[in-house]
């Protein structure tokens, strides 16, 4: 079967994106930041887990054929599948803890290494994108049961006089602003978790790099969304187009950018 005829995928990813970050604001609102290391040093809270409880449950009920790769379930990241669900459930969980709202909830579907549907919901900044084979597509809210009114998103194209480039709030380095510095950015913008990617799909940013460690599940709803706006993700190192599904889920140092961005290969700027 294509992707394309799933049934109601666009409609189920939203909806737990919905019910996953309603869990994490009920946690947001209590004031419960208690947090816990993972066998990485990465925190979880026990909204990362309230909202992967969710999501899971419901990508297994409505797609059991479907494997399910989610951040939180470490079991699942032996899964080896042309075509898989990868879910990131609380994306930004120190800008949860610290009370900052650039976090997310993250649902994608790769298909032959390519994330060709995705959803990423900002509960706290209410904002929440999607894509698919259609198109990219912010919706407004308030949010129902119904999708409401929505607007598509595309690319913007960079202006000749700088970039407008967007970079993490927590991981910025000095090798991330060395990289920056060389493109003499004309605006530049902190963000948390995938809002970045999506910044870049609705044209409020025209670039976006990481130097660091980040996993496929950080990036691919983002990868969706920003592909079906007409943006491209690239790794850092040879410039070739990020693919998902690669050894223990691991992404490269990569570029997020909108069309037109002469993107440095990083084995240059070093």
């Amino acid at each position: 079967m294509s992707y394309q005829a799933i049934p109601n995928l666009c409609d189920t990813l939203r909806r737990l994106a919905l019910q996953a970050g309603a869990e994490i604001m009920m946690v947001y609102q209590s004031g419960d930041f208690a947090a816990r290391s993972k066998s990485d040093n990465s925190p979880v809270t026990a909204a990362d887990e309230a909202a992967d409880r969710v999501i899971s449950a419901g990508l297994r009920m409505s797609y059991p054929d479907i494997p399910v790769v989610t951040e939180e379930q470490a079991n699942t990241h032996e899964i080896n599948a042309v075509r898989f669900f990868i879910v990131d459930p609380l994306d930004g969980t120190k800008e949860f803890i610290n009370r900052r709202g650039d976090f997310t909830v993250n649902i994608a579907l790769i298909d032959d290494g390519v994330p060709v549907a995705g959803v990423v919901y900002a509960p706290a900044r209410q904002r929440l994108f999607y894509a698919d084979h259609t198109g990219a597509y912010e919706e407004t809210g308030p949010f129902g049961d119904e999708i409401g009114p929505t607007q598509s998103i595309h690319v913007a194209s960079p202006l000749a006089d700088g970039l407008r480039i967007v970079a993490s709030k927590s991981h910025r380095d000095a090798a991330t602003d060395a990289y920056i510095a060389q493109y003499n950015p004309a605006e530049f913008k902190s963000a948390g978790s995938s809002l970045k990617l999506c910044l870049v799909a609705t044209g409020e940013a025209d670039f976006y790099p990481r130097l660091g460690p980040t996993m496929e599940w950080d990036t691919a709803a983002g990868d969706a969304i920003l592909r079906a706006a007409g943006g491209v993700m690239v790794d850092l190192h040879d410039l070739t187009v990020l693919t998902y599904g690669k050894a223990a889920y691991r992404n490269p140092f990569f570029a997020a950018y909108a069309p037109g961005v002469d993107v440095i290969n990083v084995k240059k700027a070093t």
